[in-house]
């Protein structure tokens, strides 16, 4: 396709794994992959500032339609001039459908060949999405890579159940393809089919046909045990276009991210390091701290000695244990400072290690530091 808004460069792949080392180019820079992507919900990365999301090296940001759409609602976003100036954030930004967080909604949805019915989390209202509706917020939103409306399958979903939904994601896939109407986004399909290999290779096919510039795997990550997650990685990631973005959808602990860079994932993204940091949680070259815990009432070492993060280079985890504790807002700050800049180090050094052919002992060194034991 002609000119496409968001494009792959693949520089080297891995001899012993197949992992990809590559640029995505994007209208508003390129970016380094394999890499993870911090979630900015309601278009701020929890607690953070643009200026400390460059500093930590965030290279890309996901935001959330579902979210955005019921608050400020997308035509304030559109006549901020977008989200890249709405929040100060002049690097790629990513939105995802909205698709994960209505299916989320349980009882207070309904879903359609048209679209979704569904109640606001937050009062009720009803309320309704279609691939097209979807398009059009997106496009006010005026992200570099807008994804597909689809629907997530529960991990215990029925094989006919699976079949149908991820057949009626292909055909609303289609539609966003005709509804999208903007040339500096890429509209990105999403491969479904939850823990089935037959509808897994069905819906990539159905959807590398429509020629999309770049493709997701959704449904995984969705509470299975790890072996299965690992599984469908594996076997869904090689039947993806070698020449466009592979995207795997609600990723970031360290050893998925590892896994998903070994199955030749370029893109990951996870409100995680955020998550667990408001939890009083850290993730450490050494394996996670639970730093609110009484054990570093009286440590006066760095979150991670191996870190040079501004939170490892100025604070003690005796500080910070106490600013969790007394519910400081600088508490959850430092350690989101910490927990985003780890992941993103984390992926450099994937990257090198892709590099030099050598990602799968990096993987076993890592384990074994970190506290992973070996599947």
């Amino acid at each position: 396709m002609p000119n496409e808004a968001v494009t792959y460069e693949l520089l080297h792949v891995d001899k012993n794994t197949g992992a990809r080392r590559g640029i995505v180019h994007t209208p508003h820079g390129d970016i380094q992959t394999p890499v993870f992507m911090p979630v900015g919900t309601q278009a701020t990365v929890k607690s953070m500032t643009p200026e400390e999301l460059k500093q930590i090296g965030a290279q890309i940001i996901l935001s959330n339609t579902y979210h955005l759409y019921l608050r400020p609602g997308q035509d304030i976003v559109k006549m901020a001039g977008g989200l890249h100036k709405f929040m100060n954030w002049d690097r790629p930004i990513l939105t995802d459908s909205g698709g994960f967080q209505v299916f989320s909604l349980g009882d207070l949805r309904t879903i359609a060949e048209e679209g979704v019915e569904f109640k606001s989390h937050l009062d009720g209202s009803k309320l309704f999405f279609s691939p097209e509706s979807v398009m059009k917020t997106e496009e006010d939103l005026g992200a570099d890579i807008i994804m597909a409306f689809d629907e997530c399958c529960p991990y215990t979903s029925t094989y006919e159940y699976t079949k149908n939904s991820m057949e009626r994601t292909t055909r609303w896939a289609k539609r966003c393809k005709e509804a999208h109407t903007t040339e500096n986004q890429a509209l990105f399909g999403i491969i479904q089919g939850g823990f089935f290999e037959d509808l897994r290779k069905q819906s990539a096919k159905d959807l590398i046909e429509l020629d999309l510039p770049g493709y997701a795997i959704g449904g995984i990550s969705v509470g299975e045990p790890k072996e299965k997650f690992i599984e469908m990685l594996r076997y869904t990631a090689p039947l993806m276009p070698e020449n466009k973005p592979r995207y795997l959808m609600g990723v970031g602990t360290p050893d998925y991210l590892i896994e998903a860079a070994l199955a030749g994932i370029d893109m990951c993204d996870c409100v995680l390091p955020t998550r667990i940091a408001r939890n009083g949680t850290a993730m450490t070259w050494n394996g996670k701290i639970v730093v609110r815990n009484a054990t570093y009432e009286k440590d006066f070492t760095p979150l991670d000695p191996e870190c040079d993060c501004y939170a490892c280079k100025n604070y003690t985890r005796a500080y910070i244990r106490h600013l969790v504790k007394t519910k400081e807002i600088l508490g959850t700050r430092l350690l989101s400072i910490h927990n985003l800049y780890f992941l993103t180090k984390l992926m450099e050094r994937v990257r090198i290690e892709i590099e030099n052919d050598n990602l799968l002992n990096f993987k076993n060194d890592f384990y074994k530091k970190y506290g992973y034991t070996e599947e």
